[in-house]
């Protein structure tokens, strides 16, 4: 089994920064995809981005590309969300996501999930 345990949300201004992090526990050694999503009120949990084992395999949503990096340590387990020019749209609870062979955009595609955190964005 494998446990996700998300950190790094909070309160930021519109324009500013957040890192979130995600690190995993347990069979980890099998976790080639890491992937973010959201979910807003009322909303359906949607893509943010994903990596594979390395930088080179990365994917965003449009909405976050050019804003939002996806990076991991595998030293670590860890898989990092920065987030930079932070919109109000941007609010949601954050969820991250692993899988031992699939690393894209569709949430059924993953096995693993954490607990989220919660982004808040104030215009």
């Amino acid at each position: 089994q494998v446990q996700l345990v998300e950190s790094g949300g909070g309160l930021v201004q519109a324009g500013g920064s957040l890192r979130l992090s995600c690190a995993a526990s347990g069979r980890t050694f099998s976790l080639y995809g890491r992937g973010w999503f959201r979910q807003a009120p009322g909303k359906e949990r949607e893509f943010v981005a994903a990596i594979g084992w390395s930088a080179g395999n990365t994917y965003y949503a449009d909405s976050v590309k050019g804003r939002f990096t996806i990076s991991r340590d595998n030293a670590k387990n860890t898989v990092y969300l920065q987030m930079n020019s932070l919109k109000p749209e941007d609010t949601a609870v954050y969820y991250c996501a692993a899988d031992p062979q699939y690393a894209g955009a569709t949430p059924a595609g993953y096995d693993y999930w954490g607990q989220g955190t919660q982004v808040t964005v104030s215009s």
